[in-house]
């Protein structure tokens, strides 16, 4: 939920408000949704939680970059929800059924995510110039991070070669990274704006469009843990872990004693 959730008690409306809440539900959602996917797999939620503090587990690098304006939100909604669709259509056919029927719905909500992150783009780009110069600000900062969200180059990735075979994936990282820059590359021209690329170019003989390389230490270095936001995301995360020890035991408390009142009914 984070970096979204900072921006809750900003939000410039309150229509904005009511709907980045249910963007932030939604997402802790398919959190649930995943974590109960992992549990069919024979590990307990608390194991991958652990996992997930102790460094173990890595989630996505997006999560480590900051969120330093509202339009920020928008951007986070169509490129980075946008590149998740991307990838998570596809796995709605993944071999892995537990998998594939969570992404099922993931992927509607999902759409309503990008939707709404395109529109705050469209407000914004119709607006002052303070706020165009905004949107492109926002756009400049996440095009490049959104690109890195589909993994390294197939010829790199220890782990797609054997996701192919298997058929938890359904296309290769490359394969993806381009379609969803075909994609974006025409919706950009919607807002009136431009994507940091200056080799982003249509090319005829391909019918795809040629774009810039990725700065791959960049990419590694936060993957690695060393990103803008890092530490500040895990140590939220063991936060909030941490001063929810009292709901959990609670709601296990209340869970134990409608048991034995069910037991004792019967």
């Amino acid at each position: 939920m984070l970096p979204e959730g900072n921006w809750i008690s900003r939000a410039p409306s309150l229509k904005r408000k009511a709907i980045l809440i249910a963007k932030v539900q939604d997402e802790a959602g398919h959190g649930l949704y995943l974590y109960s996917a992992c549990e069919t797999l024979g590990i307990t939620r608390e194991e991958t939680i652990n996992d997930l503090h102790s460094g173990k587990a890595k989630y996505s690098s997006i999560f480590n970059y900051p969120t330093l304006a509202w339009a920020d939100i928008g951007a986070i909604g169509w490129l980075v929800d946008g590149a998740a669709i991307m990838n998570q259509v596809m796995l709605t056919r993944t071999s892995y059924g537990p998998y594939a029927r969570a992404m099922v719905r993931i992927c509607k909500e999902e759409s309503f995510h990008q939707r709404q992150g395109f529109e705050i783009l469209l407000v914004l780009s119709n607006g002052t110039d303070e706020q165009k110069a905004m949107c492109q600000d926002a756009i400049n900062r996440w095009w490049w991070p959104s690109l890195m969200m589909f993994g390294p180059h197939d010829s790199q990735s220890t782990n797609s070669e054997q996701s192919m075979m298997w058929k938890i994936k359904r296309k290769s990282n490359d394969e993806l990274r381009q379609n969803f820059v075909d994609m974006c590359a025409e919706q950009v021209k919607v807002l009136g704006m431009k994507l940091p690329d200056d080799k982003l170019k249509w090319n005829e003989e391909r019918m795809h469009y040629d774009f810039g390389e990725i700065n791959w230490d960049e990419f590694w270095n936060v993957v690695k843990g060393n990103g803008p936001c890092n530490k500040q995301r895990l140590d939220a995360r063991k936060k909030a872990w941490e001063e929810g020890e009292w709901v959990r035991v609670a709601a296990a408390a209340f869970a134990e004693k409608r048991k034995t009142k069910q037991q004792e009914a019967a």
